[in-house]
């Protein structure tokens, strides 16, 4: 199918996936361990946010929806569209279509400082102790790395790339090295977080990742006439006037703050910032004004509707859904190899 072109099917598939997106949100809302019907659902989200009157819903399934599985789902949206977006950001940036948002190493620095809190420090903040460790962790493996790729003042993509497998495996060394030392009771909470989770969506720790997403996210669709000639080559972009170092290291940093929230509050969810990149350029081509918002809206219902599927695989417990997610990312790959 040849990449959409004007601009009317372009907005069109922005409304629909939108749509789709909240269809998916409140079939999310009823489907679980403990199903509700979905227009009991849909009437606990009207009272909540338009003060609607409830008939006919009790208080156990009110908190259910609202307090359990309405925050899940805003994150798991939140998450999936900071990743692709960020995803393909990062394949712009670093001129490399295998880039994701893990790739500067830091999921292993949020990691790192989730066992150190977990196994040894314990909850000194309470709810916010695991995601503010797990942020500082990922900040200080953004600077190791660019500390580490930075020469003579200046760093190449590919420096960056190496820089961050590099941190990333001495990073995860480190954690699996506290994981074996420590109380392996404890080390089951740390074991499921690394493998991505919603769990720990609160109404409370919701507000950081929506103003950082969304500010990230226009951020980067600003800068898309920037990251289209990034991937035309240095020597292209610079021939075009841009400062493609000062530009290159806005992008990482921003990426990387964007990724560093997200993995504080998800875990390492694999392959989402990946190949949605990949399944939108194949919807509306290369150009990043059209890429970016597109990526979000297919980050955010692919997520949604991967958390669905990681609720009822194994019902009534949870499966993981980075290991949801990698599973179906593997295919997608396979997939795409096979036909090209």
């Amino acid at each position: 199918m040849p990449p959409i072109k004007t601009t009317s099917s372009y907005v069109w598939l922005l409304v629909v996936l939108s749509g789709l997106i909240v269809l998916a949100g409140l079939s999310a809302l009823a489907i679980g361990s403990a199903p509700v019907p979905l227009e009991v659902a849909w009437r606990v989200v009207q009272s909540h946010l338009f003060g609607a009157e409830t008939l006919n819903v009790t208080s156990g399934q009110d908190h259910i929806i609202w307090l359990i599985r309405a925050p899940r789902v805003v994150l798991a949206a939140l998450v999936g569209s900071g990743l692709a977006m960020v995803g393909a950001a990062l394949q712009a940036a670093t001129r490399n279509p295998l880039a994701d948002p893990h790739l500067l190493g830091a999921t292993s620095g949020a990691t790192l400082g989730a066992v150190i809190v977990v196994m040894y420090v314990g909850e000194l903040l309470g709810q916010f102790t695991l995601p503010l460790a797990a942020f500082l962790g990922a900040t200080a493996s953004l600077m190791f790395v660019m500390s580490i790729a930075r020469k003579h003042g200046t760093f190449t993509s590919d420096r960056l790339l190496l820089s961050g497998v590099a941190v990333s495996f001495v990073l995860m060394a480190g954690a699996n090295l506290l994981l074996f030392l420590g109380d392996h009771r404890a080390s089951s909470s740390v074991l499921f977080w690394m493998m991505g989770g919603l769990g720990a969506a609160r109404w409370e720790l919701l507000w950081l990742p929506f103003f950082v997403i969304v500010l990230g996210g226009f951020a980067l669709w600003a800068c898309g006439r920037y990251l289209n000639a990034l991937m035309t080559g240095e020597q292209t972009a610079v021939s075009l006037g841009v400062d493609v170092h000062r530009i290159r290291i806005g992008a990482f940093i921003l990426t990387s703050c964007m990724t560093g929230v997200m993995v504080a509050l998800s875990g390492s969810i694999g392959f989402v910032g990946l190949m949605v990149p990949h399944m939108a350029r194949r919807l509306v081509g290369a150009e990043h004004r059209r890429l970016i918002p597109l990526c979000g809206l297919l980050g955010a219902l692919l997520v949604v509707c991967l958390d669905i599927l990681a609720r009822t695989v194994i019902a009534p417990q949870d499966l993981p859904i980075g290991v949801v997610s990698a599973a179906i990312g593997g295919m997608f790959f396979i997939l795409m190899i096979q036909r090209s």
